[in-house]
């Protein structure tokens, strides 16, 4: 039998620069100056939903910020994160805090907020000597290809996240932005998030949302949700067993349900892993690249690395989808 591989597609933009595809790769956008065609770069991620944009030059977090203003993107302030960040003024944060050696499971970022981010650029400032790429998943190819009877009940119900902010991982003022009560509360109840104080000043938090959207630009239906990322089976076997002995089930910093609350099987996430990882798609960074991505249709996770690893990350174009937030109690 021949062997038939997919060949690389190189296209020639009116300003001379080279968007190339290659199979298994993201789209890499090779300028012949530092200048940004951001209109065209605009209409390509219509096209193909992230574009690593390569010979901007990139060299400090502020030239983020300009990529975002030549993009006419608004940058978003962050508010419910998972993982601490370092904020550098003008929407620019770094990369998530989170160990080099394991890998950052597929997400949407902000997938369970009720605004959430439409773009979001990445710009590597330092590449690590051995892994670390941005890699890619597509919402429309992961749908179509999870089981009809897995989809389902995510369909009919929705899903939950569940979150502690107590002890372990993020405190609740690093993920609101306030040490006042109060104000975090009035954000709960603007956001649709359930929320209750415990006795001991922590704070649990329910919200529910659609696993499944509709782009509204382009109208397809997209597996948009964190419920792999954020359940209790991606912690590590010890370390999630051991914060249950210590604190309980009900005090996991985090933990995802089918939106009637019934548990998500491991089975159930292993299986959405693997179709994300069945998709996957990436690039390996250089200094100053620049990761444009479509937030909703493309997940996006973080592979693991040896080596000093400088990435910061501008959120932005807040949308809010149609029938993406649910009320959290189920009829």
């Amino acid at each position: 039998m021949t062997d038939v591989t997919t060949p690389s597609i190189s296209e020639v933009l009116p300003d001379g620069s080279h968007l190339v595809l290659e199979p298994g790769s993201t789209p890499v956008l090779q300028l012949p100056h530092q200048e940004l065609p951001a209109h065209a770069l605009r209409q390509l991620l219509v096209r193909h939903g992230a574009i690593l944009v390569r010979g901007l030059g990139l060299a400090a977090p502020a030239d983020l910020a300009a990529v975002a203003h030549a993009l006419k993107a608004t940058p978003m302030v962050e508010r419910e994160g998972f993982a601490a960040r370092d904020d550098f003024g003008q929407g620019v944060y770094s990369a998530s805090r989170w160990p080099a050696d394991e890998p950052m499971c597929m997400h949407h970022e902000l997938s369970y907020a009720n605004e959430v981010p439409g773009i979001a650029l990445f710009g590597c400032l330092r590449a690590p000597q051995h892994g670390g790429a941005t890699a890619l998943a597509d919402a429309r190819q992961v749908l179509q290809a999870l089981p009809a009877e897995l989809v389902e009940p995510f369909e009919r119900h929705g899903w939950l996240l569940e979150r502690h902010y107590g002890e372990v991982g993020l405190s609740w003022p690093e993920a609101f932005g306030t040490s006042d009560p109060e104000t975090v509360s009035a954000y709960c109840r603007d956001h649709a998030v359930e929320h209750r104080w415990l006795p001991d000043g922590s704070l649990r938090t329910v919200q529910r949302r659609a696993a499944v959207v509709r782009h509204p630009a382009l109208g397809e239906r997209l597996w948009f949700n964190q419920v792999a990322f954020l359940n209790e089976f991606t912690m590590d076997v010890a370390v999630r067993e051991y914060l249950i002995s210590l604190y309980g089930p009900d005090a996991l910093p985090f933990t995802t349900l089918y939106g009637d609350g019934t548990p998500v099987p491991e089975a159930v996430v292993q299986a959405i892993n693997n179709e994300y990882a069945a998709a996957t798609v990436s690039e390996p960074w250089q200094v100053g690249d620049v990761l444009v991505v479509d937030n909703l249709r493309m997940a996006h996770s973080r592979m693991a690395y040896q080596g000093e690893r400088d990435i910061v990350a501008l959120f932005g174009d807040p949308v809010r989808i149609p029938g993406h937030v649910w009320p959290a109690a189920t009829d």
